[in-house]
């Protein structure tokens, strides 16, 4: 009994606590650790949200391939949403019945988004506060209760559905009988959309929106032109207002 008592005893003499000496390195050594890895977190997160942004860019660009090549069926010439005809742009430029005008469009949106690599100038469209976002349009409509614009940000108006005698699903021949459209009734009777309307019918009235707090979705259509065989599609663009120089996308079919 006495001797179980003394090994008892000297075991519990034998155990050693941390020293404060020992505490403090352990928790300089976790402060050092915290304050390396909080930069690196914070790049892995701005990167998960540009991944995502550009992502959603590419679902609008898909989408609206689908719905150029459902126009393109249906009316006869394809078109992007927001568009009321195949050569008529959206935003910003009239359209003026041959290439000028679609070029120099063309020409505007690449001066904001790439510069010019040639002359060695710079995007202009690097923020959401610039010039630059008010020629462009709200895919999903300013107000959009699910991704409103930013409230310092300053689009265009939302693109209004349109009145043009000679579109799709407006206008008659001689014998009465009206341009198909893509956008009818139950009972086959033309519905004129805005572009905001056809983008969110598109994504089944569920909108996308940017992942950054001064972010915002947003697009233009440069007009096709020409006719027969000598015919150039639309051509769209959309963006991210957060930094639309580092987040755009286009098609051209």
């Amino acid at each position: 009994m006495k001797q179980t008592l003394r090994t008892l005893i000297r075991n519990v003499k034998s155990i050693k606590g941390n020293s404060l000496a020992e505490f403090a390195t352990t928790t300089a050594l976790m402060a050092t650790l915290a304050a390396t890895a909080a930069p690196k977190l914070s790049e892995m997160s701005e990167g998960a949200k540009a991944e995502k942004s550009r992502n959603e860019l590419d679902k609008l660009v898909k989408q609206a391939g689908q719905f150029y090549q459902d126009t393109a069926d249906i009316e006869g010439r394809g078109r992007f949403p927001g568009q009321d005809k195949y050569d008529h742009p959206v935003y910003g430029w009239d359209y003026n019945g041959g290439a000028t005008g679609p070029q120099n469009h063309d020409d505007q949106i690449l001066a904001q988004i790439i510069g010019d690599p040639g002359s060695n100038t710079a995007p202009t469209f690097t923020t959401y506060q610039g010039a630059d976002a008010a020629q462009w349009l709200s895919v999903f409509g300013i107000a959009n209760e699910d991704f409103p614009k930013p409230t310092e940000a300053t689009l265009a108006p939302d693109d209004i559905a349109g009145t043009c005698p000679t579109c799709p699903g407006t206008g008659a021949n001689e014998a009465g009988e009206v341009n198909a459209s893509i956008h009818t009734d139950e009972n086959g009777n033309y519905i004129a959309m805005s572009g905001h309307e056809e983008w969110l019918k598109l994504f089944g009235g569920e909108p996308l929106g940017s992942q950054y707090q001064d972010g915002h979705l947003v697009y233009q259509v440069v007009g096709g032109y020409g006719s027969g065989d000598d015919t150039y599609p639309p051509v769209l663009y959309v963006a991210d207002i957060e930094n639309a120089s580092h987040f755009n996308n286009v098609l051209e079919p």
